[in-house]
């Protein structure tokens, strides 16, 4: 739960940033990203202890939760600064970046993508109702 609010904090704080960023819509997407990333972990770490998996799942679960949510808003951070329009188009808005810049939020939110679909499968498992307790 404290990351979540740590990451709360964080997309706060990338709020105030907006008006600086080379695209102000990513901005404004980053920002809400770090708000309902962090409010996403608060509600996760509320549920933690009824999700039944291995130790080791459990393990992978929370690191991968940590992973993609702060990458999350570094990444679209990233787009905000540089303009890219990589997998967004409705917030880039006319805006391209160079291309090593549109290669790096590319797999940067393709990684990302795949990493909370992965978790989330893996939280819903632990969630099942027959799960071993």
């Amino acid at each position: 739960m404290w990351h979540g609010m740590f990451l709360f904090l964080l997309g706060l704080l990338t709020g105030f940033a907006e008006p600086r960023f080379a695209n102000m819509r990513m901005g404004l997407a980053a920002h809400l990203e770090g708000v309902m990333n962090g409010t996403f972990l608060i509600a996760l770490g509320a549920i933690w202890n009824h999700i039944r998996l291995s130790p080791r799942a459990k393990t992978i679960a929370f690191w991968s939760a940590l992973f993609s949510t702060y990458a999350n808003l570094l990444v679209t951070t990233l787009a905000a600064v540089f303009g890219t329009a990589a997998l967004s188009p409705i917030t880039a808005a006319g805006h391209t970046g160079q291309a090593w810049q549109e290669t790096l939020v590319t797999v940067g939110f393709m990684t990302i993508g795949i990493t909370v679909v992965a978790f989330s499968l893996l939280v819903l498992w632990g969630l099942r109702s027959k799960a071993p307790h």
